[in-house]
């Protein structure tokens, strides 16, 4: 697997820092049913404090991967991938960090540099800080698509909620280019005490792999 494809299958989930877009387009005001979806996806999003559940994604090329994936805000996530992939993706609230088990690589992101910091940060500000540049309207849910206002993140992130009940079933992560990873959850669930280790990932190389010989 190249550095390329290991990029493309943790983009959905870790939201990899992403080349400046060229220009940004207008963005039209929101209404005032648009801002009602908006602050209600911000409450539901700070409630949801420890989750764990499934995750099924799709990147650019149509190729599917799933796992299992942990989330404890502020800050922290864990997504397992099922075999025969052995690709790990864990944020430990400062650093998004991506080790391949079968290729023995490691690469560590500032999560602030990540689109996802915006519905793993301490306090769900979509009013503040981030650009809504779009709520659309589904029969059975609605769509929220923003982006980091201070421009620390680039490229966009698309969150996807259910209407009845209220909960959030995927997001989809655009780059500068246009492309876009998708991630759907199922058997997402509210749980508590999850165990600090899990939000933990260090190199695990040797740490003279990579450095030149004396």
């Amino acid at each position: 697997m190249t550095r390329l494809t290991r990029r493309a299958l943790a983009l959905g989930l870790a939201a990899l820092p992403l080349p400046a877009l060229a220009q940004r387009p207008q963005i039209a005001p929101l209404t005032a049913a648009d801002k009602a979806l908006v602050d209600r996806a911000a409450t539901y999003l700070q409630g949801l404090t420890e989750a764990k559940g499934r995750f099924v994604q799709t990147d650019a090329r149509g190729a599917t991967t799933q796992g299992t994936l942990y989330l404890k805000r502020p800050g922290k996530a864990r997504f397992e991938y099922d075999a025969p992939s052995r690709l790990l993706v864990v944020s430990d609230g400062g650093n998004v960090s991506i080790a391949d088990g079968r290729l023995k690589t490691f690469e560590a992101y500032p999560l602030m540099a990540t689109p996802l910091s915006i519905f793993l940060a301490r306090q769900i500000r979509l009013d503040k800080n981030v650009v809504v540049s779009r709520v659309a309207r589904m029969a059975d849910g609605f769509s929220i698509t923003a982006r980091d206002g201070k421009k620390e993140a680039e490229g966009q992130i698309t969150l996807t909620f259910s209407d009845s009940p209220l909960a959030l079933i995927g997001w989809t992560v655009t780059d500068a280019q246009g492309a876009s990873t998708r991630i759907r959850l199922t058997e997402l669930t509210q749980t508590s005490g999850l165990a600090a280790s899990l939000f933990v990932l260090r190199d695990p190389r040797p740490k003279n792999v990579g450095r030149p010989k004396a």
